[in-house]
């Protein structure tokens, strides 16, 4: 059944309605509007309109009363949807549209100056651009506030020791803070990223127009310095095209998705049964609907399982972008989607992620039995040997004899007597049994970086100076 055709011409059509004959049909209408995703733009496209607007008054083309009734008709306009007042309507296609039929309604005698020098494509890159340095600036301050919370962890554990895994496999005793500093340094290099991409996005791109620029002296460095952009675009169709911001953005997140389910995997496994490393809070957690013992780790569940679909948000813009001529092209209007996503899931789950690490309970008698098998060991008595004078590659071959021997006899590395290590290898000596102990193991560790504990320390004071650092860094971000 064809659609009908709409009386009433719809859409961009109502701006650009000297080029059209026929109205465009409703059903092109519902599926060329990007009206429910680029509405988070609203303040954005404002803030975009009263820069620019300043700009057309110092190019003459608006007069003083011109520009003061429609920076009053904007900023009424922004409060309307500060208080759901603002009837967002689907005819006009996208904020945009809306944002500029209201104005046409306020100041009807000078509300169709404002689009004097400027095109949607330029518009739409300024908003998004905008967009984007608001969000990294919210996800950069999460990021710093689960950093804080890391290291405050880490410092009340320095001398809790835990097994170390290789291959999920016992490796060799750390301290509780060294492991969770690893993920520290995930969202350290996350935060660092987010920063990089924000130098990217601030750039101002308004005044390119379509794609050649405009016909008029548009005062580009005031609009910039109005929207507090911090350099401008130096090519008009790269302007309007370029969405490397986006990309990077969304690859930014990826990352942090990505940090985040693997610590999630960690949480969980330790919240097992089998391990009983940890204990969740009961609102981080839910019950099953047939089995009442249980206690499910639902919420790291759930931040693991978003994270495939942030990667695939980075995805499909890539493979939105892959073949894209310059400039615009309405393909485009597809970027925001993926982005708006990532930008709230991570956003969101790393605001929680901070509320279960700080109320996180570690059963330490738990981390303490997984140390009992001590044949984790092993590569100390290597290292034992190695102080001994025997090569390494010759002290590794005599261990592993030595583990072999335990296990075929019953016993363990620190119950295997004297005589039967004399009769493997003449190097032992009596204070071979000083090496089992986990304090000793962990604190043998000499290079920086390493989990003893006095270099555990050392970084946790180099983190506290690094975390009011890039407080100051976040501040100063216009």
């Amino acid at each position: 059944m064809r659609p009908k055709k709409n009386k009433e011409i719809i859409s961009h059509n109502n701006f650009v309605r000297g080029r059209f004959k026929e109205d465009i049909s409703q059903i092109t209408a519902d599926f060329t509007a990007s009206l429910d995703i680029d509405k988070k733009l609203a303040d954005f496209d404002i803030d975009g309109s009263i820069a620019h607007l300043r700009a057309l008054k110092k190019a003459g083309i608006v007069s003083l009363k011109e520009k003061r009734d429609l920076e009053n008709a904007l900023i009424k306009i922004k409060t309307e949807i500060k208080n759901g007042e603002f009837e967002l309507n689907k005819k006009y296609e996208d904020i945009h549209m809306n944002v500029e039929k209201r104005l046409t309604e306020l100041v009807p005698e000078s509300g169709a100056k404002l689009h004097t020098g400027r095109s949607r494509n330029d518009q739409v890159s300024v908003d998004f651009r905008l967009y984007v340095k608001s969000r990294i600036k919210h996800i950069a301050k999460a990021l710093i506030d689960l950093r804080a919370e890391l290291a405050a962890v880490a410092k009340s554990n320095i001398k809790t020791i835990i097994p170390g895994y290789t291959h999920f496999q016992h490796a060799q005793p750390v301290s509780l803070a060294h492991h969770v500093l690893a993920y520290y340094e995930m969202f350290t290099r996350d935060f660092e990223r987010l920063m990089n991409t924000y130098k990217t996005a601030d750039v101002l791109t308004l005044g390119s127009g379509a794609l050649a620029g405009v016909d008029f002296d548009i005062d580009r460095r005031l609009e910039a310095d109005v929207l507090g952009f911090g350099s401008i675009s130096r090519n008009s169709m790269d302007g309007v095209s370029d969405r490397d911001f986006a990309l990077e953005f969304n690859f930014a997140l990826s990352m942090t998705a990505l940090h985040l389910s693997r610590f999630c995997e960690e949480l969980i496994i330790w919240n097992s049964f089998e391990f009983g490393f940890i204990k969740l809070k009961d609102e981080f957690t839910t019950g099953s609907s047939i089995m009442p013992q249980k206690k499910n780790p639902d919420v790291l569940e759930l931040i693991r399982g978003k994270t495939g679909g942030v990667i695939s948000n980075l995805l499909s813009l890539f493979i939105m972008m892959k073949s894209l001529p310059l400039a615009y092209n309405r393909d485009m209007q597809e970027d925001k989607k993926p982005v708006m996503e990532s930008a709230d899931t991570v956003y969101n789950s790393l605001l929680i992620f901070k509320e279960i690490i700080r109320t996180i309970k570690f059963n330490k008698d738990n981390m303490a039995a997984g140390l009992k098998e001590d044949s984790i060991y092993a590569t100390d008595v290597a290292t034992y040997l190695v102080k001994k004078g025997v090569p390494f590659r010759k002290s590794h071959e005599i261990v592993g004899r030595i583990v072999s021997y335990a296990e075929n006899t019953g016993k363990t590395l620190s119950t295997v007597s004297l005589k039967e290590y004399k009769k493997i290898t003449g190097f032992i000596a009596g204070d071979i049994f000083d090496i089992f102990n986990p304090e000793t193991s962990v604190n043998s560790k000499k290079t920086t970086g390493g989990t003893a504990f006095k270099e555990i320390k050392t970084v946790l004071e180099e983190y506290e100076k690094e975390i009011e650092n890039n407080k100051k860094s976040l501040l100063e971000l216009k």
